[in-house]
């Protein structure tokens, strides 16, 4: 037989996985993680929004201090994003996921801006 508890806990909502893990990235250790996670995801919409021929051309794969590393496939994908590395910095910074910088570091060529024993995020 069931106690009074359980009819509350079948009408309760179920949680939202999204809203579970940054509380599950706490308790592991994994929160810087999940933040690089959400910055990588936030650049690939930014670029897929506002650049869109550059949309899986290049990829956020650091952020250090006060730059955003970004590598470019191609030299004339990362020629685009040089010349509009002051609107895409400031709307990195203004989106949920994003975060502050003031340089666009650009790489060229896939793997350019890993180094030895990184791998690609």
């Amino acid at each position: 037989m069931s106690g009074p508890d359980s009819a509350s806990d079948r009408r309760r909502r179920p949680s939202r996985v999204a809203d579970l893990l940054p509380e599950a990235a706490r308790q592991l250790g994994l929160e810087d993680e999940l933040r690089l996670s959400r910055a990588f995801a936030t650049w690939d919409a930014l670029i897929a929004e506002r650049v869109p021929p550059a949309a899986g051309a290049c990829r956020l794969v650091g952020i250090g201090g006060d730059s955003l590393l970004v590598e470019a496939d191609e030299p004339i994908v990362a020629a685009e994003l040089r010349m509009r590395a002051t609107e895409l910095l400031a709307a990195f910074a203004r989106a949920p996921g994003g975060a502050p910088a003031r340089y666009l570091r650009l790489v060229a060529g896939p793997g350019a801006g890993r180094g030895p024993g990184r791998p690609r995020v």
